[in-house]
């Protein structure tokens, strides 16, 4: 008899609601016949929220580190010991002990205290898969969005836009949308400026370098529309004319998602050779040890982690 499909879920930062979420969302999923749920952390997340469910298992691969618990806070310490449990996370999907990877909440500011050089979960995964090509896909409701640029200040993201980049995300996207199930690939890329340029009299980088870079993008099978005026792509793509949407920077395209879908978010990282979700959402540390938190999005994530689990990877 073959092994059960095995999910790993990191605990994330210990003193944001990652643990609950993680807890919760296992609860509301229930024991399914082939699939095992894998905790990855702390026990003292576990028991300080009530017991693991049965049908989980917890693996703390670093107990020399046991950070202790104190919500709401901001610690190195905290921050050491979820950056540890991704390592271990994406070297058990390397060796075939876990088939996928959903990870709960970090801390950028505990990352930058504890001095991890990320600024976040996905340049952290793809650092330690070798990966040199890869994309936030963040979905939920009717969108789904592709990030040009990911963590980078307002006023640098004009000067990080490069043409192969960009087609690269492009070519991302597409291999994205056939891995979750979609028969059209209809991607609409953003431009940068408002009207999209409005023929260059509001910026270039749409003639330079956005313009190029869909057409360095088109394949067979791949239908590619802009770049499209960020004021409007959205209301197409929620009125069914796209499947997904290349944003240029991260405010532009994730504010519309979460207006629509906030609850119900993931994050999928294109591009590793593993599979990776994600909750749409932070540590929330305003809430952290309250037992409000709501798992809806790890819920979501946990799903689509089985979902994509079962299905050829197109970066392996």
């Amino acid at each position: 008899m073959s092994r059960p499909l095995r999910i790993g879920i990191t605990l994330g930062d210990l003193n944001g609601i990652g643990p609950e979420v993680a807890l919760k969302a296992v609860r509301r999923l229930g024991a399914s016949r082939g699939v095992q749920f894998v905790f990855i952390g702390s026990p003292n997340a576990v028991t300080a929220l009530r017991a693991r469910p049965r049908h989980a298992l917890l693996w703390d691969p670093t107990p020399h580190l046991a950070p202790r618990l104190a919500p709401g806070r901001v610690t190195a310490a905290a921050a050491r010991a979820a950056a540890a449990w991704i390592y271990f996370g994406v070297r058990g999907c390397q060796t075939g002990f876990l088939d996928a990877l959903v990870t709960a909440p970090i801390s950028k500011a505990g990352f930058a205290r504890a001095g991890i050089p990320f600024p976040g979960h996905t340049e952290m995964l793809a650092r330690l898969t070798g990966t040199r090509h890869f994309a936030m896909m963040l979905f939920g409701g009717p969108l789904r969005v592709v990030l040009a640029t990911r963590h980078l200040p307002l006023a640098r993201v004009a000067g990080a836009l490069r043409q192969d980049e960009l087609a690269e995300t492009i070519r991302l996207t597409g291999a994205g949308l056939a891995w979750m199930g979609l028969r059209q690939r209809r991607i609409a890329v953003c431009g940068l400026n408002p009207h999209a340029g409005d023929g260059g009299l509001l910026g270039d980088e749409e003639a330079r370098i956005i313009a190029p870079a869909i057409r360095a993008a088109r394949r067979p099978g791949l239908h590619l529309y802009g770049p499209v005026p960020g004021d409007t792509v959205f209301h197409q793509a929620v009125a069914g004319r796209y499947d997904a949407i290349v944003a240029m920077y991260h405010d532009q395209g994730l504010g519309p998602l979460k207006m629509l879908a906030f609850d119900t978010g993931v994050n999928l990282t294109l591009g590793l050779p593993l599979v990776r979700t994600s909750p749409d959402h932070g540590t929330a540390y305003d809430i952290a040890g309250q037992d409000r938190a709501n798992p809806a999005s790890m819920v979501a994530a946990i799903t689509w982690a089985l979902r994509l689990a079962r299905r050829p990877n197109p970066w392996t």
